[in-house]
């Protein structure tokens, strides 16, 4: 096949913005029931609502009718808004946050609180679960729910979070964790164990593990009614044991669990004695099985780099996988064969494979004798080659939360990208997890700091070994990504354009305009407000619009709560004033990161026609 010369940038792709939303679902929340199979799908074309799916025996059905849109708004992030037991299927609606029952009708059963993560009682008929009120201040609690009459109690009281109830199989035990500010769950967190009295109130309550500069996370009880949980006492997030005293199930450098930034996220479960977990080597994902009496360890070799949310259906392992090559898929491993089977995708792909690019994981130097890593990816098309002696564009991606990081599973974002010419690094800069607690707490302090320096050095490093043009760089991201996009646009001059999407601008207009979650997150990234408000000032792009001469497109949503319109308007005024070229898009109706259709389609559209433009990139 003969290929067509054509700068890079500029190639026809077959993958539209239209083909990456049409048909596409966000899976989550994997959940059993026995032999059952539940999770979520969040839908674009339904304007982001998550529908309840299920797979029973060989059939497959949406079982949540429209309007209905099952997800919760505790932390504002949400997560683990599914309870399912013995057939019993219990949602917390979008709308109105309620609690309700699906039981061929669906019906409220408590409100007064949003609810998240709870666990069902059979002995008592109750709903253990994390709740938040909303008020004068907001309140967060543990409570239990008699699901007959709807009387809501709280049970634990007076930590500012708490995340993970679960009960013990003789439903005689409750387990938690909890933390306060400022500290998030990844800084430091504890484990607490209690017991229950018959009318489901807790009795006692001891702390198990956890504490200063130690995070904890995922407690669970295993059949055998053991307590396990992940701790980060060794400098990792590793798995342990309690009974009566602490015991260490296996050491090693690896990530055994990840931040908690949303509920449910289950990273281990149990077999026949035995323990499937899921852990992270820079920023790959891989499983194993483990033996918590002799602590043989067991890896698994599977084609997934990313592998989340693990539950046991009787013989089947069932978990959400990625792969570089499909598209995210709930998937089922059967643990005597060990045959994979892919039960329902994220998305359908009728594209040819030759369109897509593979990663590439680079570990590239950084400041203070450090190195750093992101995923690289190629342009890949078929059908064209670049002049020689030419290098692409680059785009590069950071990450939100800042806490967090990105994965190499298949993206098809990053197809779009790619197969027009452009390369694409996704960048995992100090302070993303799934690298050690050391790593993680690179940005301590150095929020704008070690982010920016990382992001500059990739592109350098990918500049020096030919893997992108040195005239047309530029760095994207949402959120906190928004945030290191727009620093390094206004205090470095390595990056030639960026689009923020819902990016932080004014950081400490977000210390005093933001949800209780992540009231003081700050506070370890910066510094406390306002008594640290000159590094607050020093730091905020829109502080320091004299400094930018880069063109930025900013994509926002009008109902974002986490990082408000304001702090886009701020960014573009600024440089509208400056003659600076801007564009300004608001989506109506979109939250803290973009779910539906409309707003996927026409911010990735606008995107890479604002770089084509600036770069002149003509077609």
């Amino acid at each position: 096949m003969t290929k067509t010369e054509k700068p890079f940038g500029t190639w026809d792709s077959p993958i539209s913005a239209e083909l990456i939303v049409q048909d596409a679902k966000r899976l989550g929340q994997v959940l059993t029931d026995g032999r059952d199979i539940y999770w979520f799908e969040g839908r674009p074309s339904e304007g982001g609502r998550n529908v309840i799916m299920r797979q029973c025996q060989d059939k497959m059905e949406e079982i949540l009718p429209a309007p209905y849109n099952a997800r919760t708004r505790v932390h504002e992030y949400g997560g683990a808004n599914l309870i399912v037991s013995n057939g019993k299927i219990f949602f917390s609606n979008n709308e109105d946050q309620k609690l309700y029952r699906l039981d061929g009708e669906i019906k409220p059963i408590a409100e007064g609180y949003r609810f998240a993560d709870g666990v069902y009682d059979e002995k008592r008929q109750k709903i253990y679960s994390v709740a938040e009120k909303h008020g004068d201040d907001v309140i967060n609690c543990l409570v239990s729910i008699d699901v007959e009459s709807g009387k809501v109690t709280p049970i634990a009281e007076g930590w500012d979070f708490y995340a993970s109830p679960r009960l013990s199989p003789d439903c005689s035990r409750l387990t938690w964790f909890a933390w306060n500010q400022p500290n998030m769950p990844w800084d430091s967190s504890e484990v607490f164990l209690g017991t229950l009295s018959d009318d489901g109130t807790l009795e006692t309550q001891e702390k198990v593990a956890g504490g200063e500069n130690i995070s904890v996370a995922a407690p669970s009880f295993s059949p055998e009614g053991d307590l396990y949980f992940v701790s980060d006492e060794s400098g990792y997030w590793n798995l342990y044991r309690y009974r009566g005293e602490i015991e260490a199930i296996h050491k090693m450098e690896a990530d055994f669990a990840t931040p908690h930034w949303c509920f449910g996220v289950n990273p281990y479960t149990f077999f026949e004695g035995h323990i499937m977990c899921t852990y992270t080597i820079k920023g790959t994902d891989y499983l194993a099985m483990i033996d918590p009496e002799t602590h043989d360890f067991n890896p698994i070799n599977l084609p997934y780099t990313v592998i989340r949310d693990l539950h046991s259906a009787q013989d089947k392992l069932v978990f959400l996988g990625g792969t570089p090559t499909e598209p995210s898929a709930v998937v089922t491993l059967d643990f005597n064969t060990l045959k994979l089977n892919r039960l329902r995708e994220a998305a359908s792909v009728n594209i040819d494979r030759k369109y897509f690019s593979q990663p590439e994981t680079i570990e590239f130097p950084t400041e203070n004798n450090k190195t750093a890593f992101c995923f690289y990816y190629p342009p890949t098309n078929p059908d064209f080659e670049p002049p020689e002696n030419t290098a692409p564009p680059l785009v590069m991606r950071c990450h939100g939360g800042p806490t967090g990081h990105t994965v190499s599973s298949f993206n098809m974002v990053v197809q779009y990208w790619t197969s027009r010419g452009f390369a694409y690094c996704d960048l995992n800069y100090g302070g993303s997890t799934g690298f050690g607690r050391e790593y993680r707490e690179r940005l301590k302090d150095n929020w704008g700091i070690v982010d920016v320096d990382d992001a500059c050095n990739a592109a350098n490093y990918l500049v020096e070994v030919g893997k992108a043009d040195p005239r047309y760089l530029a760095i994207a991201g949402g959120s906190a990504g928004g945030y290191t996009a727009l620093a390094a646009l206004t205090f470095r001059d390595t990056f030639s354009a960026g689009a923020s999407y819902y990016g932080v601008s004014d950081l400490g207009m977000l210390a005093q305009d933001t949800h209780k979650f992540e009231a003081r997150y700050l506070d370890g990234l910066i510094g406390p407000y306002p008594e640290r408000k000159d590094l607050y000032d020093a730091r905020s792009p829109a502080n320091h619009t004299d400094k930018l001469s880069c063109p930025i497109i900013l994509l926002q949503g009008d109902g974002d709560k986490v990082v408000p319109p304001s702090q886009s308007e701020l960014m573009y005024k600024a440089l509208q004033e400056k003659g600076i070229e801007t564009e300004y898009l608001l989506f109506e109706g979109e939250q803290h990161g973009f779910r539906g259709s409309d707003a996927i389609k026409r911010s990735l559209e606008a995107e890479l026609n604002f770089y084509r433009k600036i770069f002149e990139l003509h077609c």
